[in-house]
This record gives structure tokens, sequence and C-alpha cells, in this order.
């Protein structure tokens, strides 16, 4: 634990971060800058990065003075903080009236101090499916030969072979053609929501760009099953999912879904069937129940209805469709997780604590996956529309009082197989 707070970091423009000992790192909450406690702080974990953060100055508590100001140095510097990881605090700047707007990224607060970088962050979740050092580049590009080579005719698997493996480094596909843990299968070119922060698909007047390109065709249950049943026959803690983030909503293609959970279970019963998804079409979520499908996990920026319509902005569906399903989800015996978007200010504001409260006692939830929001936070407050976000707890105590009033709700970042479901130990469970 550290006993001070580190020094704050600043880029100089030309891709050098340098530390300067004149301030200390504060945090951002909402449009908020804040001391954060030196026990929050850890090492940087292996697979964060550092950004330099264009048109941002710095903000930092003067060492000597101990007033807030300015770095009159470079441009402020945020970390990428990697999956398994959950953040406290955004990095704190003042934006320039010509600064860019950020990529979609989350933008963790960082420092500096006895030569190791610190963010504001807990371990959330001990499962080391996405660990940065599991990846042999060599041994994944093997694996795509391979699998690309045993289904040539199979559109979804050259989709996740060339995109998302080779180009994207998705973590999940360098599993699947490593044989391991968690199988991506994306279904579905279209989507029922416009999400502000869509990393598949952004208007072209927009002044961000998507992360991936977006699935550009709708596979057949058959070419799913025909990689998904070897997958769940032979990989370790074996899992596939539906709804991935090269793709629109899975829930448009339910009926191929159901088609190929079907056709999966004449083969095999081994692994879990999991769908990641709005929530969007409870009555097709319950065809899937029926069908086999293990568990679902429902993406949402916020449990308040109206904050989670201006970021969605849902087409043919509302907020409350998604907490029909989840019910169905328990209803059925599956499992049922929410990916949950952390906004330091926004998530932890006391508003969405009653609102989070209310929705775990009302579906029954299992789990949440507590998810960095990758988003720039000046941008995403401006399109909210949202000048005061109130008062808020901290992301750390919010965690803390829905682990003591609920404390059989798991905290995670992953969808687990079903050998894990039972046994999930919770980062603030001592």
């Amino acid at each position: 634990m550290l006993t001070s707070s580190p020094y704050l970091l600043y880029s100089d423009g030309n891709g050098n971060i340098f530390e300067d000992t004149s301030l200390y790192v504060v945090g951002r909450t909402g449009w908020d800058a804040i001391p954060i406690d030196p026990e929050d702080w850890i090492e940087l974990p292996d697979g964060g990065n550092l950004y330099e953060l264009p048109g941002r100055k710095g903000i930092g508590i003067d060492v000597e003075t101990g007033e807030m100001r300015l770095c009159t140095q470079g441009w402020a510097v945020a970390a990428f903080i990697p999956p398994a990881h959950t953040g406290f605090f955004l990095a704190a700047y003042e934006t320039q009236p010509d600064a860019p707007t950020l990529p979609l990224f989350c933008y963790t607060a960082a420092g500096w101090l006895d030569d190791k970088f610190y963010v504001p962050a807990v371990r959330i979740e001990r499962d080391i499916r996405q660990e940065c050092s599991g990846y042999d580049a060599v041994k994944v590009e093997h694996g795509v030969e391979a699998l690309t080579k045993a289904y040539p005719h199979n559109r979804l698997v050259k989709h996740l072979a060339d995109n998302c493996a080779l180009t994207y480094q998705c973590p999940a596909a360098r599993n699947y053609f490593l044989g391991r843990w968690e199988c991506p299968v994306p279904t579905s070119p279209a989507c029922n929501a416009n999400c502000i922060g869509c990393i598949s698909f952004q208007p072209e007047e927009e002044t961000i760009v998507s992360t991936q390109d977006r699935l550009q065709f709708k596979p057949t249950a058959e070419e799913i099953v025909e990689f998904t049943v070897p997958h769940l026959e032979s990989a370790p803690y074996p899992l596939i999912s539906f709804g991935q983030g090269c793709e629109g909503e899975p829930l448009l293609m339910w009926e191929t879904i159901k088609d190929a959970i079907i056709e999966i279970r004449k083969h095999t019963k081994k692994g879990s069937i999991n769908i990641n998804t709005n929530g969007s079409k409870p009555a097709a979520v319950e065809q899937l129940m029926i069908a086999g499908l293990d568990s679902i996990r429902v993406s949402l920026n916020s449990c308040r209805p109206e904050i989670y319509t201006k970021y969605y902005q849902p087409n043919n569906y509302q907020f409350q469709d998604l907490i029909e399903s989840l019910k169905v989800v328990r209803k059925y015996g599956g499992w049922s997780s929410i990916n949950y978007f952390v906004f330091p200010g926004m998530t932890d504001s006391i508003a969405e604590y009653d609102t989070l409260c209310e929705l775990i006692r009302e579906t029954g939830l299992n789990m949440i996956q507590w998810r960095n929001f990758n988003i720039d936070p000046d941008w995403y407050l401006g399109k909210m529309n949202v000048g005061d976000t109130g008062e808020f707890m901290g992301i750390k105590q919010m965690m803390e009082l829905i682990h003591e009033e609920f404390p059989d709700v798991k905290f995670g970042y992953f969808n687990p197989p079903k050998e894990r479901m039972t046994d999930y130990e919770n980062a603030f469970a001592h």
C-alpha cells in the first residue's frame, strides 16, 4: 500500500512520458477533480498502457502548497487498464477549446512513484483468460492456420481469424484459436440501438471512429454448429458466447441462434452457452432458454431508464424489456449478469446506487461485471447533456456497499463457465 500519492505524469507530444514531481495526481469523478486515497493505488497491471491526451492539461495537487493547479508542461496522461481490473477514478485534466475528441478507450488516472506506474483500481476478477502474458502470437497464428484449414468454407471462422484474432487482436478470438475457454460467436450485422459509444458503428459525421468493423453477413445455424461443437467438446472450461463487439444485436438473429443451440445440444452436453445482449426481446430470450441457453449478460451504462435511453437510443424497445429478459433467465434457472459500464461520478451516484439495488432485487441478478467505460469523458457527459452528476460515493465504496447488501451477487469481468458459477470469490469478500 502506498503511503503517499504518486506524482502526476505528462507527455511531451512525441511519445515520451515524464513525471512532474511538483504535483501529486488527482482523480476525476464526473466533472470534478478530487484527491485519491493512497490505499486505492495499485501498480499498473501487465497489459496496461499509457495514453497522451492531446489538447488537455493535467490537474494535480501542488506538493508544497496543497493547492490544486494545472501542470504547465506537455499534455495530460491517462492509463488503459487491462481486462479483469476496474478503475476508481478517471484522469483529471482541463480540456483546451481545440482539443480533439478522444477515441473509444478507458481513461483511468495514472501516476509515478518509486520507479513504478500506478493506477487507482482493483482487480475485480481472478480469471486469467485475458492476461496479456498468456498469448503467444506464434501459437495463435498456428491455431488460425489449423482451424481455417479445418473449416475452409466457414465464413464465421474466417471472420474470427482475419478480423478478430489477427487484425484486432481480440482476446476472445485468440483464445478460440488457442483452443481454450470462451469462444466468441458473432451473428448479427444489424442492431436495434444507436449507442453513442458504439465500437463497431459510428455515423460518418461523428468526430470519433469505431474501433472495429462490424460483421457484414448473417451466419447460418450450420456454420455456428460446425465450429462450436468441437470447441465445447475439447476446450478447458468451455463456453461459447453470442453477441460480440464486432456485431450488432444478437437477439435480432434469435431464430438462427435458437436453431444452432438445439443442434449443438444434440451433439454435446458439455460447456456453457451464453448470450451478450441489450436484452431488448424478452420473448426471444425465453425461446433461447427453452432451447438450452445457460446464461445472459445484458449491457447497460445505467440502471436509470432516462440515462440508459439517452445513451442507447433504442429502436422498438424500452428499458423495462431488459429487466424482463433478466427475469426470464432466472425463471428458467439460468445465470444472469449485467455488463455494467463504470463511469466515476455517474455509476457511483446516490441515484444510480438506489436503482442498481432495485434492479438486483427485482431480477434476482447473479453477477455484476464491472467494466471500464471506453469513452471520452467530456464527450460522453456532453452528449448526455449532464452538467451536474449529483452526489456520489466513490466506485470503491459503492462496490463495498453492494457486496454488503447483496453478498450472493458475484463481482467479475468475464462470463463464467458453468464450473465456476458457484465458486466465485468477490474482490470485496474479505
